[in-house]
């Protein structure tokens, strides 16, 4: 007999010395394994995904998992049989408990984490009696332990067919769980993660989260196809219903990524800013920064890619990327150090700040204060868009978020002024105002004004501009005005008159910004500030 023939039991010699109440636990607790539910698990790979449990597998530590409730079984013994049950509706669709996430990277006290994942193996991945008592049982321990929850939030929503619960519930709209769910945003960081479809109180559940990982395949939606038909608006199948194209370009979905397997290592990266430190880590060559901005001050260029050459290499986690494109947001290492990133991308409308781009800000800001980690802002704005399509889409509402939460943070926030910095705009990147940032620096490409150049000459001498008959000498005063204005407002000068703080070598800027994390007090968790993040 074999070593794991004696650890488990199944050798003939310790088999005849199980007593039975364990052998009656050990075949209970194997009806919960994928290798004993191999048609289950063929269903899964036809549909190219893994499933719930081989997920957990995936993102916690090797053996660091304990799970809760799970011998649980469906609401149903009026209707099926014990045996049935245990075989078809193992843990109640609900794998649930608790494990470390990057124990290697960032040591057992910080790596605590707990996981729930509905399995759409089982009754569709509904939300049956028991699986929500088992819920609010590990929400409960969420709340009172404070540990970051990862949510496999595939499934169908609400399940009719517990008939066991009938008598002691009838519409069940006292639940507790969706509050207690949506009571731990802002206290602790809260993962969403769906592949294949996920509707009703499985996506009301996912909403609550503060970042949604989604596979290519994902199908989200406040209402499934039977509630759609049963209100009459409709017949559509699950594929129809907010699909992955949909919910990227609308800013429902954070991240896209292929597959469960990338889902599963994109939410332990995720974690890990929240975690601490790196212990290691390697930058690029930050001389490349110097020639990143190019001469031709109207010339576009991707602000990703100074992003990701100064941050840690292989560092940048970015959300809603086709969401509110203007503005490019995520997180980024220093030194091993986390941050929020938000920066503008001037390859859309030349970086001018639109209503979901102010959204899109405003929410990293409120992450990075719910959750402690400093803000870097990387500025390159001609200012919020203006008119009258735009107010269409309350402008006014929606960037003036930017001021009311970066007013409120009590974080370390890092203003860099790339190129241009006009207008509301640009301050409203600065937490407000340029004296409003721990630090405020421009590289040497850094321009400013009260508006863009070419429009304030155009309104400010209107009037002499047409007093000027010939066209060529009206032309030579307007660009004699450009120039005048453009060196009033280049870095250097603004910096003369303190309205800057420093103007350095882009090749410094990690310099500035580890010396500054360094000096910078942390926040405090009691500190008044946002309570929770915004689903927005």
């Amino acid at each position: 007999m074999n070593s794991e023939e004696e650890k488990n039991g199944t050798g003939s010699e310790k088999t005849a010395s199980v007593r039975p109440e364990l052998a009656e636990m050990r075949e209970r607790h194997g009806f919960l394994l994928d290798e004993n539910r191999p048609d289950a698990v063929a269903r899964r790979q036809q549909k190219n995904q893994q499933t719930a449990r081989a997920n957990v597998t995936a993102l916690c530590d090797t053996d660091s998992f304990i799970e809760y409730g799970g011998l649980a079984v469906a609401a149903q013994r009026g209707r099926r049989s014990a045996e049935d049950l245990i075989a078809k509706t193992p843990a109640d669709g609900l794998i649930a408990g608790i494990g470390t996430v990057n124990n290697d990277l960032i040591g057992e006290e910080k790596s605590r984490c707990m996981v729930m994942a509905y399995d759409y193996t089982v009754l569709a991945g509904t939300q049956g009696y028991f699986n929500h008592k088992k819920m609010d049982r590990m929400l409960k321990l969420a709340h009172e332990q404070r540990l970051p929850l990862v949510l496999f939030a595939e499934g169908g929503g609400g399940r009719p067919g517990d008939v066991d619960a009938i008598g002691v519930m009838t519409a069940g709209l006292d639940l507790s769980t969706f509050a207690a769910f949506a009571g731990l945003s802002g206290r602790v960081p809260l993962v969403g993660v769906v592949s294949g479809p996920c509707f009703a109180g499985n996506a009301a559940l996912l909403g609550c989260c503060d970042v949604i990982i989604a596979t290519k395949n994902s199908n989200i939606g406040m209402g499934g196809p039977v509630m759609i038909e049963g209100g009459g608006l409709g017949v559509f199948k699950p594929e129809e219903i907010g699909p992955i194209d949909v919910q990227t370009k609308n800013g429902v979905v954070d991240i896209e990524v292929a597959d469960d397997a990338a889902a599963v290592n994109t939410a332990r990266q995720y974690l890990s800013y929240f975690q601490g430190r790196a212990p290691q880590w390697e930058a690029d060559d930050q001389d490349l920064l110097r020639d990143l901005i190019p001469e031709n001050k109207k010339q576009p260029y991707d602000v990703r890619a100074v992003i990701q050459a100064m941050a840690d290499r292989n560092s940048f986690l970015e959300l809603r990327p086709k969401f509110g494109p203007g503005m490019v947001t995520g997180f980024v290492r220093v030194e091993g150090r986390p941050f929020g990133v938000i920066a503008n991308n001037c390859m859309h409308m030349a970086g001018a700040i639109e209503a979901e781009g102010a959204d899109k800000a405003a929410r990293m800001m409120q992450l990075c204060q719910a959750h402690g980690l400093p803000v870097l802002s990387l500025c390159d704005t001609p200012g919020f868009m203006v008119g009258p399509e735009m107010e269409k889409r309350a402008q006014v509402r929606h960037v003036c978020r930017m001021f009311v939460v970066g007013s409120h943070l009590t974080v370390p926030y890092f203003t860099v002024v790339l190129r241009r910095g006009y207008g509301l705009g640009v301050m409203a990147m600065a937490k407000g105002g340029f004296h409003e940032s721990f630090f405020t620096a421009a590289w040497p490409t850094g321009e400013f004004g009260a508006m863009g150049i070419e429009g304030a000459i155009k309104a400010g001498f209107k009037k002499e501009l047409a007093a000027i008959e010939d066209p060529g000498a009206r032309d030579q005063f307007y660009n004699q005005m450009v120039n005048e204005l453009y060196q009033r407002g280049k870095a250097i000068n603004i910096a003369s008159y303190l309205e800057l703080d420093a103007v350095i070598d882009p090749a410094d800027t990690r310099q500035w910004i580890m010396r500054g994390i360094k000096s910078a007090p942390p926040s405090k968790p009691d500190t008044p500030g946002h309570a929770f993040v915004d689903p927005w």
